[in-house]
Formats: C-alpha cells, structure tokens, sequence
C-alpha cells in the first residue's frame, strides 16, 4: 500500500462549517462513523464552530450499535449528554415523516457501509433522502471508503418483485459503491436532488489501509475482514444453519447440529467455489442466536488470497453442500420486516438462488454468482465519483 492511501481523509475528516448550507443541521449516524483522532462524527459538528446540532438520528443496530440482532428494535430517546432528540429509524418506523426535517438547514449523513447490498444502512439513508426532499432540506454525505473495494461485482441485480429493507434498489450483491455513490444512485432513480459529497482523498479504491480508523458498524461486523466474507455468507441468514452468531468469528465460521465439516471441507476444499479460501473444519456453541447452547459441527473460512476469493461464489457452494444434510431447510418468514417472501429470496434477490440450491444445479449458481460489470457501470451512469473499473 503506497504512501498516499496511508494519507486516506474521510469526508468527515474534510468537513468544514463552510460545506454545509446553514448552521441548524441533523445528524444521520452511528457510533462507527469517527475521525482520525477517534472523535464521533456527533462530538465533530457540536464542536464544530458556527453549527448547531439540533437532532441525532440512528439506523439497525441503534445509535450506540448496542442492539445485536435482525428486528430487534431500539427506541427514541433525549441524548443525556447533548440534550437532544435522538431519533430511532428502526423501530416503529424506518422511514422518517418530512416534518421532521423541517426548519432545518441540513441532514449531515456519515455512516460506514459494508459494500454488501443486504446492508441496511444504506436503505436508512435512501428513506432519509426522500423525506428530506419532501420537506425541501438538502442534504450532505460525508463519504466512506467501502472495505470490501469499488472494483469487483457479484452477483446479480435485484429482481424489483423482490424490494425490501435488505434490497430497495437494483444493486448486485457486491455493488463497489462508497456510501455517497450510493445516495447518487438512489437520489436518481427516484428523481431526487442529488446531495452534496464530501468525497474521500488518498484512497485508491482496493483494501483500506492499515491506519484507517475501523470500529464495527454493528455487532457481529468486528473487522474489514468480516465485512468481506459477509458478501455471501450472510446468505445463511435465509436458512436454519447457524452464520456464527454468538460466536467471535460471525460469518467466518458456520454450522449446524447435524454438519459434518469434515465432509464439506473435503467437498469444497480445492474446488472452483473456495478459489483464494480454505475450509477448517471447526465446532462451535453458539452462545446467542441460532442453536443456541447447542454443539456445532461446521467450518471456518479462511481467505488466503482476497483477490482471488470471491464469498458470494463459496456460499453458494456452502449452501450447495450444506443442503445434502436433510435437516436443512430455508428459514420462513418473516425476516426484516417482510412477512410474506422467503428470507433467502429477498436476500438473494430473487427466488433464483433458492430453486437452484434445492435443486443441486452447481452451473446455474456458479453463473448467479457472477457480476455484470457493463451493466452495472451503465447503471451506475454518472454518480461514480472515483475512478475505477468494474470486474467480476
């Protein structure tokens, strides 16, 4: 990693009290979202001269990242320190009204993205640019960088039949968007104003630098690293197998009563699925979440070569395999909040996963795995604000 990526500045990092339109501003954020001295993006714009913090509003997993699970909810509440309101976006709404945003002069936007489509934060901030819009209040988004890259596309785009708080937009899996190209995207298609960008400085688009200052933006999202397993592994959600919640390694390990790792990594191990990763098998008690309580027997990803490893491709060939073992089955509903779609289906995408999965066809998930990077480039038209190349 050269010097310059060393040097990365985040958009919150770059703010000035000159960026924003006025002085009463909101905050869209979390815990997660620091400088390079570790300060909150909250503690930079009170003590910011000239601005006046008026409002903190929160996605999943609350303000403090304190609530672990799906749909677990958090509640609003007055911020003991700063005195004021702190909004919950997930609990008994995720999309705020627009009179909330009236008689300000801007909603500030910092949250870290994970670079997978399923990831809610993402679909918190699209809710926050249409209720903005509507009460006529501009809005500012301090950039990101996305840990698992902006060049590599997997999977395929979202089938629209099939929107829900894990899939709004027609993203593929792994989109390579920083959070303020995102907000591009979404603000075009649904025929907003774009927001203002405070774009990153010295990042080359591939893996963060070492110095960057990551803290988890939920939970069971401990590391860079997680989030890029997470691209295919979060796919068990839609399933009764155990993604290693309730573990230290969520994502990377996996399991099940009634798994046998030893045969899935002998099946997969040296396959086209786990190119750049290797399978250890490993058992597990999840202490929370799925099989709680109960031995596990499964595996552990290993990634040995990131470049290579595409995760999207290896779950499918987990999936592929784990679904041999009769007692697995597809988790019904509801999950996120949609009560009538499978949870693989609306985290895949689309019914397409689930049916090849069911029925052991290994070539039309192998192909359901890859991108479409000329598709997605001419989708993406001309929100991209840094320069790269889109690759399978």
């Amino acid at each position: 990693m050269d010097g310059s990526c060393r040097r990365m500045k985040t958009g919150l990092d770059l703010l000035e009290p000159g960026m924003l339109p006025g002085p009463s501003v909101a905050l869209l954020s979390h815990y997660a979202a620091v400088d390079r001295k570790y300060r909150s993006a909250a503690t930079v714009l009170r003590e910011m001269d000239g601005v006046e913090l008026k409002m903190l509003l929160g996605p999943q997993h609350g303000f403090r990242g304190e609530t672990q699970d799906n749909m677990i909810e958090w509640e609003s509440y007055i911020h003991p320190g700063y005195g004021i309101p702190v909004l919950s976006l997930y609990g008994s709404t995720r999309e705020p009204d627009p009179s909330v945003f009236r008689g300000l002069d801007c909603l500030v936007v910092d949250l870290q993205d994970v670079g997978s489509r399923y990831y809610t934060y993402i679909y918190t901030m699209a809710y926050c640019l249409r209720s903005c819009n509507a009460a006529g209040v501009p809005v500012v988004i301090l950039d990101r960088p996305n840990p698992v890259g902006l060049e590599v596309v997997e999977g395929r785009p979202l089938d629209p039949d099939y929107r829900s708080f894990v899939g709004l937009y027609r993203l593929p899996v792994r989109h390579g968007l920083t959070i303020g190209e995102s907000a591009g995207l979404f603000a075009s298609v649904d025929s907003l104003e774009r927001p203002v960008v405070v774009k990153l400085e010295g990042w080359d688009g591939s893996a963060l630098p070492d110095d960057y200052q990551w803290v988890h933006p939920s939970p069971n999202m401990p590391t860079p690293e997680t989030a890029l397993v997470y691209v295919g592994m979060c796919l068990l959600e839609g399933t009764n197998l155990s993604e290693g919640r309730g573990t230290t390694k969520p994502f990377h390990i996996f399991g099940a009563p009634w798994l046998d790792g030893e045969v899935m990594a002998e099946k997969l191990n040296d396959s086209p699925w786990m190119e750049g990763a290797v399978l250890r098998p490993h058992a597990f008690i999840p202490t929370f979440n799925k099989h709680c309580g109960e031995l596990c027997d499964g595996c552990e990803i290993h990634v040995v070569d990131a470049g290579r490893f595409r995760p999207l491709r290896a779950a499918f060939g987990i999936l592929l395999e784990a679904f041999r073992f009769p007692e697995t089955r597809w988790r019904e509903p509801p999950y996120e909040y949609e009560y009538r779609l499978m949870p693989i289906d609306i985290l895949a995408g689309g019914s397409c996963v689930r049916k090849a999965v069911s029925a052991g066809d290994a070539g039309t998930l192998m192909e359901l795995s890859r991108g479409d990077p000329v598709e997605h480039s001419a989708a993406a038209g001309d929100i991209l604000l840094y320069e790269r190349k889109f690759r399978v």
